[in-house]
This record gives C-alpha cells, sequence and structure tokens, in this order.
C-alpha cells in the first residue's frame, strides 16, 4: 500500500474516452477531503465498446500487464460490466481488483430482493446470465431488458433516458423488479434521473464498486 493519500484507479477497458469522462463525473460524488484518490483511465488497446465475448476476451491480458505494472494504485476497478479480465488480473496483483458487475449486483442485494438488469443489446443478456448463474444469483434476477443500444449510442445518444425509462418500467412492472442495475458503465450519468423516475433505488455498478475499494483501502490503512 502506498504511504500517502491511497489511489484507486479506475479502468474503462474500451477506448471510448467519452465513457471515461461520464465515468469520471459520476464518481465525483465520491471523492471527499483525505479521501482516496480516484483516477480514471482509458485502455487505449480496447474495443470502442466491449459487446461481445471477443471484446471481453481481447482486452483482458492488456488489462492484466496493466495492473502489474502499476505500482502506484492501491486498488483497480475494472468499469465495465462484463468483469473482462477480472480472475487473471487478480491473478497479477496482491492489491484488491473489483468488476462493477460482481459489486453492482451485491449492492443490489442489500437493496431488494430482486433485481432487474439494463442491458445495452441483446447479445450481451446471455454473457451476463452465464455470469449470474457462476454466481449462484439467478433466483434473486427478476429480469434483464436490453435497451437496443451500442455502449457509444448510451453515452451520448440523445434518447438514452428515455428508453432506458421504457425498460426500467417493464423491469418494475412487468418482471417484478424492486432495484435496477444499469448493465453498461456508459449509463452512469442516468442513473439520478432514472431513479427519480422509477421510485426504486437504481445502482450504477462503477459507484458501487468505488464504495467498496474505499471501504477497503481506508480499512488497510
Amino acid at each position: 500500500m502506498t504511504e500517502t493519500r491511497p489511489r484507486i484507479r479506475v479502468v474503462n477497458p474500451n477506448s471510448n474516452e467519452a465513457v471515461t469522462r461520464g465515468i469520471d463525473e459520476a464518481l465525483q460524488p465520491l471523492r471527499f477531503a483525505d479521501g482516496p484518490e480516484l483516477v480514471c483511465s482509458t485502455l487505449a488497446e480496447g474495443p470502442f465498446g466491449i459487446e461481445t465475448q471477443e471484446h471481453v476476451d481481447s482486452v483482458a491480458m492488456p488489462l492484466r500487464r496493466l495492473v502489474e505494472v502499476d505500482n502506484a494504485s492501491d486498488a483497480f476497478i475494472i468499469a465495465c460490466y462484463s468483469d473482462p479480465g477480472l480472475h487473471v488480473c487478480r491473478e497479477g496483483t496482491t492489491r484488491p481488483v473489483f468488476g462493477i458487475a460482481e459489486c453492482g449486483v451485491l449492492t443490489a442485494l442489500a437493496r431488494a430482493e430482486r433485481f432487474g438488469v439494463i442491458a445495452i443489446l441483446q447479445k450481451s443478456i446471455a454473457r451476463h446470465t452465464r455470469y449470474l448463474r457462476q454466481m449462484g444469483l439467478m433466483d434473486r434476477l427478476a429480469g434483464e431488458r436490453p435497451l437496443g443500444m451500442s455502449v457509444a449510442e448510451t453515452t451520448s445518444g440523445e434518447g438514452t433516458l428515455a428508453r432506458m425509462l421504457e425498460v426500467g418500467r417493464a423491469l418494475k412492472d412487468q418482471d417484478g423488479a424492486n432495484a435496477i442495475v444499469m448493465g453498461c458503465a456508459g449509463m452512469a450519468r442516468h442513473r439520478r434521473p432514472l431513479e427519480d423516475a422509477l421510485g426504486i433505488p437504481v445502482i450504477d455498478p462503477t459507484q458501487a464498486a468505488v464504495t467498496m475499494a474505499i471501504g477497503t483501502v481506508q480499512l488497510a490503512r
């Protein structure tokens, strides 16, 4: 651990700088005097959006190399809802590595009996379902529905919030979700208005992961 102010590095595994800026802005409420430094960075080698299993697999080793050479950070966040490279990165360091999907779902479980997930694309759902099955949490999943939008569109598209509201209402009213997890780091700026409109907890998984990391590094001091 560093001897001065702890640093938490939040890595966007895609190469879209707009996503990284959105993540950085969403983390502003978690920055406080004497708290850990939150540093957001972009994986230059990553695809413009992580939308397939091929994309997920392609960034695992670049993330591992990043973690191995960064001796200034006390914890790492992989800011993609597929948690790419999570386990191989954990093998590459003694410092904690957090995946936002894992942390987002665990946070939802503390807020509600059953949760729903807003995915970016239909083809993302099978990948997310495999992960939840591995975690043994399928019985707590109310449902997962797609926006039908790319990562880039969720970040900058004008109609993103309206579409998220439509999907969120279906998860709540039709599927019985008591909380919503946003299934992409690019959705970060829509958390508050979505929660206000739906009237149930909406979890930004990157905020959830960073909150866990802050507790971990603070306790380790």
